[in-house]
């Protein structure tokens, strides 16, 4: 009797360990598809002081298998706004979290701001995500709050939308709180007009949608029937910008898409403007046209100015920091640039380019082309390779009238160029550039174009080489011009 009391005491506890050993039987190598309650968690409230806010979602395991989840952490660790929860363990990062079959587990994020707090240290869109990574299999779900209170336009909740703007005659933005688009912005039938000193910060990234497939967001689309007017004043310019503020930020570009004057559209103006930190500063699209007046353009990972096929008049304008050419014309056109710097140090790309024609495949066997007239006054083109002008006429100087391009009492920066193109271009100091300086490396121009700095140095070659031009009397700083005033888009202060 004693002995089957023992023996069952051992069947009993080898029972238990082997019940334990089921129950601890985990996948752990990713093979099951976790599914979360949501894609994106948004905290959608505007902090107008300091305040927190939770929100959560599930982890959700479909299988009859319980799951062992390697590892769920906040991308940005502990620099992230965000702190979190799950199931009631907290931390930036929490190991082998265990998901029973068809069960779940909650995963709480808690932000915490105070819109007070600077722009850089509280920007306007905060984002994060939390990684789930179950073997090598690694998922993420995103995090969205607001540390400021801004106009968000057309929306908070606009990521990846186009959302098209109309109105009777014009919408006005001149309020003192910043603008945050978030999305694209299609200007129909109305004018948009951004009054001096408002700052409008723009919500880059990569989005998705059923119009566009998956495209780089957050854009000005002006349409036809539209027109944008930014009114800045040299006092209170207008900043169109990226909306991350923080300083790493400062200088990266391609944070957003860029300024578009679509096809056909007339009469848009930017004055006293700085556009910088996009893919590109601003497109002008067929037949379409833009005037821009003491702008800046600068800090984009493509060119700074591009027209295609379209119009464009340039006054003051500084263009510098570009990761493609930094002022490109396309398929011909009519443009004007009178007392612009365009500055391209540091990459394989040139200051200016210029072309009657476009490529729609890679071999130009399908082609359009069209004339250009471009003409440059009292302008710098100026910038570290040995030739920052690039010129290509589709039709090798057969059609002279389709490719009409003049430089007047400017200074460049050329050498291959002379001897391209079967020499089309030898004779350029005399019938494309005239009177023209080609500058050298070792030549005094700039401040200091290291550090971005390009007003004209107390030695520049520019300082009073240019003639007069009518109505043209101050500078991109609103300095007056004298009698024989400077090349570029600044005066010289004695």
């Amino acid at each position: 009797m004693k002995k089957d009391y023992l023996l069952l005491i051992v069947i009993a506890v080898l029972a238990l360990f082997t019940a334990c050993e089921q129950e601890e039987s985990f996948i752990t190598d990713g093979s099951v598809d976790l599914q979360f309650s949501l894609d994106t968690l948004r905290f959608d409230t505007v902090f107008t002081e300091r305040g927190s806010a939770t929100r959560y979602f599930k982890i959700i395991n479909p299988s009859d298998q319980a799951v062992s989840v390697g590892k769920i952490f906040l991308e940005s660790g502990n620099n992230s706004f965000f702190r979190m929860n799950v199931d009631g363990n907290p931390g930036d990062e929490i190991d082998d979290t265990v998901i029973w079959g068809n069960d779940s587990v909650y995963v709480f994020v808690e932000v915490t701001i105070d819109p007070d707090d600077p722009e850089s240290i509280s920007p306007f869109v905060i984002e994060d995500r939390v990684i789930i990574q179950s073997g090598d299999n690694a998922k993420g779900v995103h995090l969205e709050a607001w540390g400021q209170n801004a106009n968000y336009f057309p929306s908070r909740f606009n990521k990846g939308v186009p959302v098209v703007l109309t109105c009777e005659e014009s919408i006005v933005w001149d309020d003192d709180k910043p603008y945050v688009i978030f999305g694209e912005v299609f200007i129909d039938s109305c004018r948009l007009e951004i009054e001096a000193g408002t700052r409008v910060h723009v919500h880059g990234g990569i989005a998705q949608n059923d119009q566009f497939g998956v495209f780089n967001d957050g854009f000005l689309y002006v349409l036809s029937e539209g027109q944008l007017h930014v009114k800045g004043t040299p006092e209170e310019p207008v900043i169109i910008q990226g909306d991350r503020l923080e300083e790493s930020f400062l200088d990266e570009a391609g944070q957003w898409y860029g300024i578009i004057i679509g096809r056909g559209s007339k009469g848009s103006k930017i004055e006293n403007a700085t556009i910088r930190n996009s893919i590109f500063g601003i497109y002008v699209d067929s037949t379409g046209d833009a005037t821009l007046d003491k702008v800046q353009i600068y800090n984009t990972s493509s060119s700074g100015i591009v027209g295609y096929h379209s119009t464009i008049k340039a006054t003051n304008t500084l263009v510098y920091n570009n990761g493609a050419n930094a002022v490109q014309f396309i398929l011909g056109g009519d443009y004007t640039m009178d007392h612009c710097t365009v500055a391209s140090y540091g990459i394989d790309a040139s200051a200016l380019a210029a072309t009657n024609f476009f490529c729609y495949d890679a071999t130009c066997q399908t082609n359009a082309a069209y004339r250009l007239n471009a003409t440059f006054r009292n302008s710098i083109f100026f910038g570290s390779q040995r030739d920052e002008i690039t010129l290509d006429d589709g039709f090798d100087g057969q059609e002279p009238g389709l490719f009409n391009i003049k430089f007047e009492d400017c200074i460049v920066r050329v050498d291959d160029l002379l001897e391209a193109d079967e020499g089309a271009y030898s004779n350029f100091f005399v019938d494309q550039c005239s009177p023209c300086e080609n500058g050298e490396r070792a030549d005094i121009l700039f401040v200091d174009p290291n550090n971005d700095d390009y007003h004209l140095d107390s030695l520049s070659i520019a300082i009073d080489q240019a003639p007069a031009l009518p109505g043209i009397t101050t500078d991109l700083a609103n300095t007056m011009r004298d009698a024989t005033p400077d090349i570029g888009c600044y005066e010289y202060q004695k």
